[in-house]
């Protein structure tokens, strides 16, 4: 079968994708498509295939060899299953457990995958209904399954949809296995099998539903601690799901822990792949939790609840006295939900030196100041719940227990059975925290200014520059590697400063250099695929700044995380202040390079 990676002409892969795709719908797009000489939107979806990568696939659902569709769903389960059956031991009859959400053309999609594997005589659990993303590596740990895919997009725009994968420790791939999975897909392209309905009655197909929902809602309710307190709070929340399919998950999980029924947002409570209140489904956007205040206020809530579609990700906000509200940033209530699980630890009366959290080097320090001041150990890992839960995994290994892990988007891992972020179990936790700093007459935004009190004060300034040259970006980091003039290739030589603040050391996971770890230099973090430079400064007064820059995998964009930490409120903002305006004027030189900025 042709390979549009081949130096064929775009009749030649007109003619291919006509030839093979048996979906009339997509037929027809790239036959119409033709018809009408529109060659650069057939060269945008034929010349290249979608790759395959960590994050599995995700693009906008339409015919071509570059999008999600029933022929390149094929294509990769085919690579998939191959490539599982001759890496995991035992894969046929451990088989694979395949979910859905409600997306435009998921349950498909999933019936489709459930074929490839079904071919090969491989077991496969399919869910019966949707499911949020965590059922997923929950159903590969339970059943010790030997892969796992989610058919979802995640928080995307209405148009993308996507396919996760999850290797047999249930957790999302990683290296080698991303390369190998894509070469494996490469040799599988000839499509064997589109009957999409046939796959229920095949007897190697298994509904485990029933069975790990239960066993999933278990799981939830085992991480309440004050289920028989819970009940007797006088807290309000309003809940949103974003159209997704996280309310039957949320609603009964609630149940679990003896909470009170939350107050739904109608106008998103069920799942909905048009997304008609959000252009863009995800709580971490301007105005996504704009009718989700507008019902707490209408209600009297004081607080707001929020996952995104494939509920794996979870936001909050909370109502102060003076009626105005706060929407916690991932850092918070990472930070906030750090400290509480220490908290319970602490009274469990396990060792402290057992106790380990994780987060992403892009999140913040505060954890790592609280690691310092109370005894455990905090571990820093690349951005992606796929290395967090990979490293969650080494630390148990080792004997530590790693009851959290987070990262700055909206991104929480609560408990040890699942090793991938879950929106519904944060939802609930937090709500359960809530509830029992209500007793105690305080708030989440109160309890967090205890913590700023205890361990320092921490915040953030994210944002990005806009770039589509690589050859622009290049230059820039290259300049920042040799900033005076006199850096090589086996020196590189770092600004010494920043917004007023001494630069104390760097770590560049482009080359594999970091300079607080003489005499090698290198860095205990894998290397990044892009551009990525962390920078640490301090001031003699105390303050601190740490700065990430990189590159975007997906867009064009120069990403920095900026986070400053001090005893003094006023003196961070200042210093942020500070180092936003050098990193844009001098590092990145954005009037030069045109730059763009949101």
């Amino acid at each position: 079968m042709m390979s549009p990676e081949t130096t064929a002409g775009l009749s030649d892969l007109v003619g291919e994708w006509l030839r093979v795709d048996q979906n009339p719908e997509t037929k027809q797009e790239i036959s119409d498509l033709w018809a009408a000489g529109h060659t650069e939107e057939l060269n945008k979806r034929l010349k290249c295939r979608i790759k395959f990568g960590t994050a599995g696939l995700r693009a906008q659902m339409q015919a071509g060899w570059s999008r999600m569709n029933d022929l390149t769903v094929i294509q990769t389960s085919q690579g998939l299953c191959a490539y599982v059956l001759e890496h995991v031991d035992n894969a046929k009859n451990r088989g694979v457990i395949i979910g859905y959400d409600h997306r435009h053309h998921s349950e498909r999609w999933a019936r489709l995958t459930a074929a490839a594997f079904l071919d090969q005589g491989v077991k496969t659990y399919l869910y019966r209904r949707l499911v949020h993303t965590p059922m997923v590596p929950f159903g590969v740990k339970r059943l010790n399954a030997a892969c796992g895919v989610m058919i979802t997009a995640s928080h995307n725009p209405k148009h993308d949809n996507g396919y996760k994968v999850y290797w047999e420790n249930g957790v999302q791939i990683i290296s080698p296995h991303d390369r190998g999975i894509s070469a494996s897909i490469a040799v599988n392209l000839a499509p064997k099998r589109w009957d999409a309905d046939s796959v229920f009655a095949d007897p190697l197909c298994v509904d485990c539903t029933g069975e790990m929902i239960e066993n999933y809602f278990d799981h939830i309710g085992s991480l309440s601690q004050y289920r028989v307190l819970n009940a007797s709070t006088g807290i309000e929340f309003v809940n949103t799901s974003m159209h997704g399919v996280g309310h039957v998950f949320v609603d009964k999980s609630f149940e679990r822990f003896g909470l009170k029924p939350f107050i739904p947002v109608k106008e998103q409570q069920h799942p909905d792949p048009e997304f008609p209140t959000v252009k863009f489904p995800n709580p971490e956007e301007a105005g996504a939790l704009d009718l989700a205040i507008g019902t707490a206020n209408a209600t009297g809530a004081s607080y707001v609840l929020a996952q995104d579609p494939d509920a794996d990700r979870f936001s909050a906000a909370e109502k102060g006295v003076d009626g105005a509200w706060t929407i916690f940033t991932g850092d918070q209530l990472g930070s906030i939900f750090a400290a509480r699980i220490l908290e319970q630890y602490k009274m469990s009366g396990k060792p402290l030196d057992k106790l380990s959290m994780v987060a992403s080097a892009v999140s913040s320090k505060m954890i790592e100041a609280m690691a310092a001041a109370e005894g455990f150990k905090f571990t820093e890992c690349l951005t992606g719940f796929k290395f967090i839960g990979n490293t969650a995994l080494a630390l148990a290994e080792q004997g530590f227990e790693v009851p959290f892990g987070y990262e700055e988007a909206i991104g929480f891992m609560i408990g040890s059975e699942i090793r991938d972020k879950d929106g519904v179990a944060a939802t609930v936790f937090f709500a359960e925290l809530v509830a029992s700093l209500h007793r105690e007459g305080k708030t989440a935004s109160s309890y967090l200014q205890e913590l700023y009190d205890r361990y320092g004060y921490f915040q953030t300034n994210n944002s990005y520059f806009i770039c589509d040259d690589p050859v622009v970006i290049d230059r820039i980091f290259a300049r920042l590697r040799n900033y005076d003039g006199r850096g090589s290739s086996g020196k590189p030589s770092y600004p010494t400063s920043i917004g007023g603040l001494e630069v104390t050391s760097v770590v560049d996971l482009t080359i594999g250099y970091d300079s607080a770890n003489p005499p090698t230099y290198k860095p205990s973090l894998p290397l990044s695929s892009g551009h990525m430079i962390q920078f640490r400064a301090a001031s003699k007064d105390g303050s601190k700044i740490v700065l990430t820059t990189r590159t975007s995998g997906t867009e064009p964009k120069v990403k920095y995380y900026l986070e400053g930490s001090g005893q003094n409120r006023d003196a961070v903002q200042s210093v942020l202040r500070e180092v936003v305006r050098e990193l844009s004027d001098e590092w990145m030189q954005a009037n030069l390079n045109k730059l763009g900025r949101p």
